[in-house]
């Protein structure tokens, strides 16, 4: 598959659809996503659309706490490093499979920083709980 630029709020749609078709059916993570959130991908995918692109892109199309929402599944599920680190890797090879560039390169470094915020607040939760 030849890859091309991010660049557009239909490129973010595109990846996010990609990413969460791998997270579905994923060993790893996936039953976080379909066993205790029991997300509606109807209404999480518009909110993942919007908040790329608020961050790729700086259009404030984004309004939510994403932290404040994994903190109840984390409750249920502790959300360990590992399941951080492996959601990374399923994001970084789904930007890798369809967009180069500067975008795509943020994209990544975005999800880096994500990933490893997340997973210390989970820690933290976790063990204050």
């Amino acid at each position: 598959m030849q890859t091309r630029e991010l660049s557009t709020r239909e490129d973010i749609e595109e990846l996010v659809n990609h990413f969460y078709k791998k997270v579905d059916r994923d060993p790893v993570i996936g039953f976080f996503f379909n066993s205790i959130a029991k997300v509606q991908w109807d209404d999480h995918l518009p909110k993942m659309y919007s908040f790329w692109e608020t961050l790729l892109f700086g259009q404030i199309s984004y309004k939510g706490n994403p932290m404040a929402a994994h903190f109840p599944i984390n409750a249920q599920h502790p959300m360990k490093k590992e399941h951080f680190e492996h959601w990374l890797k399923l994001w970084t090879e789904s930007v890798e499979t369809l967009f180069h560039g500067e975008i795509a390169d943020l994209a990544i470094y975005k999800a880096g920083n994500i990933a490893r915020l997340m997973a210390h607040k989970m820690e933290v939760a976790t063990r204050l709980s």
